[in-house]
C-alpha cells in the first residue's frame, strides 16, 4: 500500500472538531481531494465508526476546512468547510461550520499564512467560501500566535479557553433571508404530516419547527432522541422537504443523499427546565427559548453555531416560530439566550429591512477553539495500489 503524507493540523473549533489543510497540499481535482479528505477521516465506513482514520464517526467530529491566504482584496485568509459523511462517500459542501470558523485564524497563524500580529486582540477578515459570506473573528493573540488557554467556557467543551468572538456580516448573503417571502409557512411532508415551519437563510439556511408538534417537549436529551430511528427519519422527510421549498434541492430525495449538511432542522419551544447532558440544572428564567438541532441526520450535542445565527436572526423578525417561542421579546441587536442539550449560549442578531425585504446585518457569537495535533497525516493514496 502506497501511502500519502499530508501536514495537517486537527482542531477544536467551539463544540466540533476537524481536520485543517491548505488547499495547495491537496490535489487541484475536486473529485481527487475529496477522495483523499474522505480516506483520511476513514469514511465510507459501513460500521459507521470511521474506525481507519481520523473521524469520529459523528457529524461534530466528522469535518474537514481548508485554509488559504487570500486573494480577494481586503480579505486575509479563505475557508472552505467540508461536511464528511461517516457512512456514504460524501462530502456536503453546501454549508459552513461556524464552530470551526473559530478556529480559522488561529490554524492561520500557525502555518505563517498571516504576518505576525501584536499581542492583544487581532482581528481577521475571512471569505467563507461555501457560502459566499464574510466573517471577521476577534482573536486574543500572543508572541504572533492564537491565545489558546483562557477562563471562557462553552457549554459542551469540557475545559475553558480564550475567548474568540466571531461577526457574520449578512449572514445569509446574497440570498434572500425568508425565501418563500413569509415568517412561517405550512410545510406539507407526505407520511409524516404538516407543519408550521420558518424557513430562513442566515448562517446555513435552516428549518425551524415547534417541537410539541412532532410530539416532543423540547427538553429531551441527545441520547433519547438519537435512539429513536423513527422520529429521526421523521425529522430528516421534514428537512428534506424543506429544502424543497427553500429551492434548494429539486426533490426531497436530492436532499437526503446529495445535501445532509444543509439545510439544518431545529426543533424549537419556549424556555423549558430540564438538565443539560453534563447534569446540570438549566432553569427557564435563564432563557429565551429552548432548542435542539439536528446535523448530519442526528441531534447535535450542543447546538451548531450556524443554527443559532439562523436562529437569533429568526428570533427578531415578526411571526416568525422563533419569535413565538421566545414571546416576541427580543429587541434588534439584542442577544438571544437558548437552551440546548448541553446547556446555554448566547448570541447576537441586527436585522434591518430594506426595499421591503428583511435583511441580517450581522450576527456575533463567542466561541472558543485550540490545535490538539499538528503534524503530518499518513493516507493510504485512493489512486495506488491495493
Amino acid at each position: 500500500m502506497s501511502l500519502i503524507r499530508l501536514p495537517a493540523t486537527w482542531m477544536r473549533g467551539g463544540t466540533s472538531k476537524g481536520l485543517f489543510l491548505d488547499p495547495a497540499d491537496l490535489p487541484s481535482d475536486p473529485t481527487r481531494r475529496d477522495a483523499l479528505l474522505l480516506r483520511a477521516l476513514g469514511s465510507p465506513d459501513p460500521y459507521g465508526t470511521q474506525i481507519d482514520g481520523l473521524g469520529g464517526a459523528t457529524s461534530s467530529t466528522s469535518k474537514v476546512a481548508l485554509v488559504s491566504p487570500s486573494t480577494r482584496p481586503g480579505y486575509d485568509l479563505d475557508y472552505r468547510f467540508g461536511a464528511v459523511a461517516v457512512n456514504a462517500a460524501l462530502i456536503d459542501w453546501s454549508g459552513n461550520c461556524g464552530n470551526l470558523s473559530a478556529a480559522v485564524a488561529g490554524f492561520a497563524l500557525s502555518r505563517g499564512m498571516l504576518p505576525p500580529p501584536p499581542d492583544g486582540i487581532a482581528s481577521f477578515r475571512i471569505w467563507q467560501a461555501n457560502l459566499a459570506e464574510t466573517l471577521i473573528t476577534h482573536v486574543p493573540v500572543r508572541n504572533a500566535q492564537a491565545l489558546e488557554s483562557g477562563d471562557f467556557t462553552l457549554a459542551g467543551v469540557a475545559f475553558p479557553g480564550a475567548r474568540i468572538t466571531i461577526d457574520f456580516l449578512a449572514p445569509g448573503g446574497s440570498a434572500t433571508l425568508l425565501p418563500t417571502g413569509h415568517p412561517r409557512d405550512r410545510l406539507v411532508v407526505p407520511g409524516v404530516g404538516t407543519f408550521d415551519a420558518t424557513l430562513i437563510n442566515a448562517g446555513n439556511p435552516t428549518v425551524l419547527v415547534r417541537a410539541t408538534d412532532l410530539g416532543l417537549s423540547g427538553r429531551e436529551s441527545r441520547a433519547t432522541l438519537n435512539q429513536d430511528a423513527a422520529l429521526l427519519a421523521r425529522c430528516e422527510a421534514i428537512r428534506a422537504h424543506g429544502a424543497v421549498a427553500m429551492g434548494l434541492a429539486s426533490t426531497a430525495d436530492a436532499a437526503t443523499t446529495q445535501r445532509p449538511h444543509t439545510p439544518k432542522l431545529a426543533l424549537i419551544a419556549p424556555p423549558l427546565s430540564y438538565r443539560s447532558s453534563d447534569g446540570h440544572e438549566v432553569t427557564a428564567d435563564s432563557l429565551d427559548l429552548s432548542a435542539r438541532i439536528l446535523s448530519m441526520g442526528v441531534l447535535h450535542h450542543a447546538f451548531t453555531a450556524t443554527g443559532a445565527v439562523a436562529l437569533a436572526v429568526a428570533a427578531v423578525l415578526p411571526d416568525t416560530l422563533a419569535w413565538e417561542a421566545s414571546g416576541g421579546r427580543i429587541a434588534n441587536g439584542a442577544e438571544l439566550r437558548i437552551g440546548h442539550t448541553a446547556g446555554v449560549m448566547a448570541v447576537g442578531a441586527s436585522v434591518a429591512m430594506r426595499d421591503g425585504r428583511w435583511q441580517a446585518e450581522k450576527v456575533t457569537l463567542w466561541r472558543s477553539a485550540r490545535r490538539l495535533m499538528e503534524g503530518w497525516i499518513l493516507v493510504p493514496d485512493p489512486d495506488g495500489p491495493a
